[in-house]
């Protein structure tokens, strides 16, 4: 090989770099972005998974501590380092809901067709619940008589005898907790009195109530009144959206 044929050699490996180089920006713009937004993506879903438990509140059923529609953010690894806590507001797992109609069908596991629709549910999704942690293993909750209020003091309960007026008294409950009666000044009004209850919570289980007692679908009217330890995935540390604020 020639002294000639080695520089021209040279020359076109240059000259090549140079091609590649004119095209290079865009493609490199291109993969920046690709590896900006695969980054993001692999962030996001490892905080999701592990670190946080992103929640929007659909009911009213823990006014007026979270309002239906507020956004709440919970940590994933208070109940990986650590044990559920009395008073905690924690987000668990509680049923299912049908992946067609998008209906929330309760407790339990999902059945093979849709009750609502009539269709195969093949893949059913999650359905969580958000309310206060009450009971821990072990305890023994009760739910006793004790007190009136006037249904004037009542606001946007189901199935008052608004007939009977404003003045007329009710019967409210307490919530005690192995014998000790709860302060609870946490609840939106007084929880009326709908009878005398008794629970016992198993080993690895718990027991939770909303703050909205007089309208809360929880413990007290569900087929299973306990969540397994398994279930609870993280706890509510605060509200970002409306207003922003720290939650206990």
């Amino acid at each position: 090989m020639t002294a000639e044929n080695s520089i021209e050699q040279v020359i076109n490996v240059e000259e090549s770099r140079n091609e590649k180089k004119k095209m290079n920006p865009v493609l490199k713009e291109i993969l920046s972005w690709v590896e900006v937004l695969a980054t993001a993506f692999v962030i996001a879903f490892f905080c999701n998974t592990f670190i946080i438990a992103n929640s929007t509140v659909p009911t009213s059923s823990m006014e007026n501590t979270i309002m239906e529609g507020d956004r709440v953010i919970g940590s994933r690894l208070s109940y990986t380092f650590g044990t559920p806590e009395k008073g905690d507001i924690s987000i668990f797992k509680f049923g299912w809901i049908c992946n067609h109609c998008n209906a929330a069908m309760g407790e339990g596991t999902a059945p093979e067709t849709c009750p609502r629709c009539g269709e195969e549910i093949d893949h059913p999704k999650t359905l969580y619940y958000l309310k206060r942690l009450i009971g821990v293993p072990g305890d023994k909750i009760e739910i006793r008589a004790e007190g009136s209020v006037s249904q004037a003091e009542l606001k946007d309960v189901p199935g008052l005898d608004l007939s009977k007026g404003e003045d007329a008294q009710l019967m409210t409950a307490a919530v005690y907790v192995n014998g000790t009666k709860l302060e609870e000044d946490y609840l939106k009004e007084p929880m009326l009195y709908t009878g005398d209850m008794s629970f016992e919570v198993p080993e690895n289980c718990y027991f939770f109530l909303g703050d909205n007692r007089n309208n809360s679908l929880d413990a007290r009217y569900w087929n299973n009144s306990y969540i397994s330890r398994d279930k609870i995935i993280a706890k509510v540390l605060f509200r970002y959206w409306k207003s922003p604020r720290i939650l206990h």
